[in-house]
């Protein structure tokens, strides 16, 4: 299972926070000579989006795009809400409506990532 990227928008539907969490690994080098032969192929693979607004902090969106076959998601969404409200909103130095710039956010939220990837949900509610 994936989680691809976290976005985290204000009220004013500007981005504050981007998190790209996949990065597909190269198996080989490709290189290219023109005139270039291409092939498309329908690809079934699709993206979900999730969209989460917590209560409390109304106007900020949390999204998550991941692949449909990961579960757990609205626990996710939950568990970026408390690590936002616990990192970036208690941060003396952080203003609302303002870019994150946390270290200690982007690392829990990185563990919070790897962690909905192993284990699915993060507990109750799912």
């Amino acid at each position: 299972m994936a989680i691809f990227s976290v976005y985290v928008v204000n009220k004013a539907g500007g981005l504050i926070y981007q998190l790209d969490h996949y990065a597909p690994r190269a198996e080989t080098e490709k290189t290219f000579s023109f005139p270039l032969e291409l092939v498309l192929r329908p690809h079934d693979e699709h993206v979900l989006v999730s969209f989460g607004q917590r209560d409390g902090i109304r106007g900020i969106k949390f999204v998550v795009l991941a692949d449909p076959r990961q579960s757990g998601i609205d626990s996710l969404l939950r568990k970026i809400y408390e690590i936002y409200s616990d990192f970036a909103l208690k941060n003396p130095f952080y203003s609302l409506e303002m870019p994150i710039r946390c270290e200690l956010f982007d690392q829990n939220l990185k563990l919070a990532l790897e962690v909905a990837e192993k284990a699915g949900p993060f507990g109750p509610g799912l």
